[in-house]
């Protein structure tokens, strides 16, 4: 992309200025770690890189040293070749950085729906952000001070509290600044990871002197010091052996030769038989170990183990409660529909009892079931009152200051006495009434003392018969002589049917007579028969192979 740029002159005179892209399109972006640039698939990665290995600007034209001269068309003077040299470097990885995110988002569905500890998700590891390397810039910024700059900021430095419009004197008014201050700092190292070998002074030996504390240079801090009792035993035994070289007899001696040989092999058996005590008890240490690993590792397998068959039995537990749940609906619908069905057993159609009906308030008048297609609750919503005066607070203060005194403020007055007056005199009508209706009261009172209740006679009652049964039905009993003849009748027909099917199997017989001969001619064969017979079939098939062979070798 270019963008020209014409500069019109005073002069009448015009020049174009060709600017090029700041930041163009590298061939090679796609492999490097760039943010800015990343490919959603690996096929937009084959594709670029088949597009960064057939640039235009790999093309290279080869001079031809014999025709370098030629203008001829069949003798060209070059030959148009790719560049052999790669120009991305062998330590940068040509595969699509898209593979990691995949299997992380395969780990993540995996542990979803298995229970594996085992399987770690790894983290998301962000690329080095290099602050103090070449993208320091990104991190820091000249800060702009406010009302100052034209551009707008995008770093503000905190305004500051003083008023700007203020005289000098209160501007230069400020707190006195302290002669100390305690600043808190983050050293780079821990404790951990400054701390050193102790120290070791030089030395110098005194010629012919050997330290015997020269004798344990190898050993360090963390590889031997400070020294336990392994060290101990091993500092002992080369004290004992340093002795006993000095009690070796001297190699010039040609007579102790034989004694020093002897006195050698048996200290080399001596630390033959000590390395094979460590070397037991490495073994020991190691078995310890691994017995300690192997029980671990049971162990955790036993607790994967509970665990999945704690989910299994959760899960069988919900499949069972949701079976019994519906056996038991099942059950309950089962029984209500005998119930329905007995109460009609006769298959009489009754008339409806209004009556029961509406005095009982469980009926299906008052109360119907849902399964009957009944729904109570439908078209609820229209008799929902919906208003402003009932929904919000200031229409609840708009009713309350439309409506009357007397129903926010309720009077009540205690009722008056009819009967009374106001110094408690009660009326002659009034008087007699209560009178007459005391003394009506004793007149029923005793009229009921003076009737004695009649009692019902005990055996006089009529004892009511049940409705006699009707005579069993009873069937006429057949003759022997019509018996005698009804059997005959059916043995006559079995021999008959007997007849038919036997007529029919010698029809058969006699339609395939001659496969049953010839497979009575194959059984009666001897040994000796069969096998000239298997002979001969193997001879039959030789030949065809053979056959078969020639012709296509022909």
């Amino acid at each position: 992309i270019r963008s020209s740029i014409t500069l019109k002159m005073s002069q009448t005179q015009t020049q174009t200025l060709h600017r090029s892209v700041v930041n163009p399109t590298r061939n090679h972006d796609y492999l490097y770690a760039d943010a800015n640039y990343t490919l959603s698939s690996e096929r937009d990665h084959a594709r670029d890189t088949f597009k960064a290995h057939t640039k235009v600007e790999r093309v290279k034209r080869v001079p031809e040293f014999q025709q370098m001269f030629s203008a001829l068309p069949h003798y060209p003077r070059f030959q148009v070749r790719l560049e052999a040299t790669d120009p991305v470097p062998k330590f940068i990885n040509r595969r699509w950085r898209g593979y990691a995110a995949q299997n992380r988002e395969a780990m993540i569905r995996y542990t979803t729906f298995n229970y594996d500890p085992s399987v770690k998700i790894p983290a998301v590891k962000h690329e080095d952000a290099k602050v103090s390397g070449q993208n320091r810039y990104k991190y820091f910024r000249r800060p702009i001070i406010p009302f100052l700059q034209q551009v707008p900021p995008e770093v503000l430095l905190q305004p500051t509290m003083v008023d700007p419009l203020a005289p000098p004197n209160d501007m230069m008014q400020r707190a006195v600044t302290p002669a100390t201050r305690t600043i808190e700092i983050q050293t780079d190292y821990r404790d951990s990871e400054a701390q050193t070998d102790p120290f070791t002074p030089e030395y110098v030996v005194r010629p012919g002197s050997a330290p015997e504390l020269l004798t344990l240079a190898t050993l360090t801090h963390g590889h031997g010091l400070p020294a336990g009792l392994a060290e101990v035993e091993m500092i002992e035994r080369a004290r004992a052996k340093r002795a006993w070289e000095k009690t070796l007899p001297p190699l010039n001696d040609v007579s102790q030769l034989d004694r020093r040989q002897k006195m050698m092999d048996e200290m080399e058996t001596k630390e033959w038989a000590i390395r094979e005590i460590e070397i037991e008890k490495l073994q020991e240490a190691r078995l310890e170990v691994l017995k300690t690993l192997l029980l671990q590792r049971e162990a955790k397998q036993q607790e994967l183990n509970d665990k999945r068959l704690d989910k299994l039995w959760s899960k069988k537990q919900r499949a069972k409660e949701e079976k019994i749940q519906k056996i038991r609906k099942e059950h309950i619908k089962t029984i209500r529909k005998l119930t329905r069905k007995r109460e009609k057993v006769e298959g009489k159609l009754e008339r409806r009892d209004l009556v029961n009906e509406y005095s009982n308030f469980g009926s299906q008048v008052h109360a119907p079931a849902s399964r009957v297609g009944v729904f109570l609750d439908r078209g609820s919503e229209q008799f929902v009152v919906k208003s402003r005066y009932l929904s919000t607070f200031h229409g609840l203060l708009e009713l309350e200051s439309s409506l009357p005194s007397f129903v926010t403020q309720p009077r009540y007055r205690a009722p008056k006495k009819a009967t009374s007056a106001k110094e408690g005199f009660v009326k002659r009508k009034e008087r007699k009434s209560k009178e007459l209706a005391e003394m009506h009261q004793t007149i029923k009172e005793a009229k009921q003392m003076g009737k004695e209740q009649l009692k019902p006679l005990r055996f006089l009652q009529k004892v009511e018969k049940p409705i006699p049964r009707p005579p069993t039905p009873t069937v006429e009993v057949p003759s022997q002589e019509t018996e005698q003849t009804e059997l005959a009748s059916i043995l006559l027909q079995k021999v008959i049917r007997g007849r038919a099917v036997q007529n029919m199997m010698y029809e058969g017989k006699e339609k395939r007579l001659e496969l049953i001969q010839e497979i009575r001619s194959t059984h009666a064969l001897q040994a000796a028969q069969q096998q000239m017979k298997r002979q001969e079939k193997q001879n039959v098939v030789t030949l065809q192979r053979q056959r078969r062979l020639y012709q296509h070798k022909v």
